[in-house]
């Protein structure tokens, strides 16, 4: 007990944002009398907040550099105008309107990116004058006017699932049942091979009941989040997009070279500077990949959307700060994780479905969403001067 206290004191922010997000899913299961966990609700979290997650994967980059970009719903929309035109008015096939639409928003991003890493303009003013911007341009392009509909394979991105290849019957999706196990092998696995590799630097390691008892419970968690896959359609093709894009962002920021030059930026980019880091250069990329996932969250909720409308991507970039900093992230910068961010965000779209489940207005429902940021945010900044 001694040592669990201890990790929970040196670990007291993430572990706070996991009792969160799971204080809120038990809170609501129950006043929705379990509507909230069924298979097909489960699934509607993940495809309604895809594009929330992938964006606030980009926004924790930029926040880790001590920048800020509000552009990211404007663009997002404008891709997504684009795409329409590329694809319905055009008759573009998907396969080459998407990287089309991809390589514009990483040129939307360099265009933010040169602004701010060169010529010195606060991030701030380059990407609300982007908000207004492309904005205004999404109107342009669609003159005003919602076009509709996509073609098939495009909306396959955001609305189509796994086929069960397996053929495990009308009840179960047997793919989605061997993925899951898959899925908990491979994890038990890495941790213990990680945890065999701390003991040969002779570093610090749990207890053996600590570590056995985390693997546990969080393979258990795998397994129900598989069984409520499996009980309904299977794996949404965007559940495998943002793995793909968790998993590959979570190993570029711990175990490359630029990742963690982005922590130091953001950490003290003077002392970064002089160590040989190339803070511009750091920031002009981490803009540029902000404009790309700003584009591909742009695609995936036009997709789900099935159109491409004016009033898209309204308050996405505020969402995005929301799950960025919900999740740990430090707006001064240095301070973030792509887990936490992720956990941020299914900590938003969890109370935004649970709310609407009980039929909560919409008023009301973003009065709550900004008194849980602002409480976020205190703690936060309570916990430093604790440390402090």
């Amino acid at each position: 007990m001694k040592e669990l206290k201890n990790i929970i004191n040196k670990n007291i922010e993430k572990i706070g944002m996991i009792i969160a997000l799971v204080g809120i899913v038990i809170i609501f299961s129950f006043l929705t009398w379990g509507t909230l966990l069924t298979p097909l609700n489960v699934t509607n979290i993940i495809m309604q907040n895809s594009y929330v997650i992938i964006l606030a994967i980009g926004m924790l980059l930029v926040i880790l550099t001590g920048e800020i970009d509000l552009s990211v719903g404007s663009v997002a929309a404008f891709v997504g105008a684009v795409s329409g035109i590329l694809m319905i008015s055009w008759n573009l096939p998907t396969i080459v309107a998407v990287p089309i639409a991809l390589g514009i928003g990483g040129l939307i991003g360099a265009w933010h990116g040169f602004w701010i890493a060169y010529v010195k303009i606060p991030a701030f003013i380059v990407t609300l004058a982007g908000m207004l911007l492309f904005r205004g341009l999404t109107m342009i392009v669609l003159d005003g006017r919602t076009i509709a509909p996509f073609p098939d394979n495009f909306r396959t991105i955001s609305s189509s699932y796994l086929p069960d290849f397996l053929n495990g019957g009308e009840n179960i999706h047997l793919l989605t049942l061997v993925l899951g196990i898959l899925a908990v092998i491979v994890y038990v696995f890495l941790q213990i091979q990680s945890r065999n590799q701390s003991k040969q630097l002779d570093q610090t390691v749990e207890s053996d009941g600590l570590f056995y008892a985390k693997i546990i419970l969080i393979s258990l968690v795998l397994l129900a989040f598989t069984q409520r896959l499996t009980a309904y359609a299977g794996v949404p093709y965007i559940l495998l997009i943002l793995i793909v894009l968790i998993f590959g962002y979570t190993f570029f920021t711990n175990r490359t070279i630029s990742g963690r030059h982005i922590y130091a930026v953001g950490g003290n980019e003077k002392a970064a500077k002089l160590s040989g880091v190339k803070t511009k250069k750091v920031k002009f990329w981490v803009f540029v990949n902000m404009g790309v996932l700003s584009a591909l969250a742009g695609l995936v909720f036009t997709g789900r959307l099935n159109a491409a409308t004016p009033q898209a991507g309204q308050l996405f970039e505020l969402d995005a700060i929301a799950a960025a900093v919900i999740g740990g992230a430090s707006l001064t910068g240095g301070i973030g994780t792509i887990v936490g961010a992720v956990i941020g965000a299914l900590i938003m779209g969890v109370l935004d479905n649970g709310m609407s489940l009980l039929g909560v207005g919409v008023d009301w429902q973003q009065a709550i969403k900004a008194l849980v940021l602002l409480g976020a945010v205190a703690f936060d900044i309570l916990n430093k001067k604790k440390s402090e």
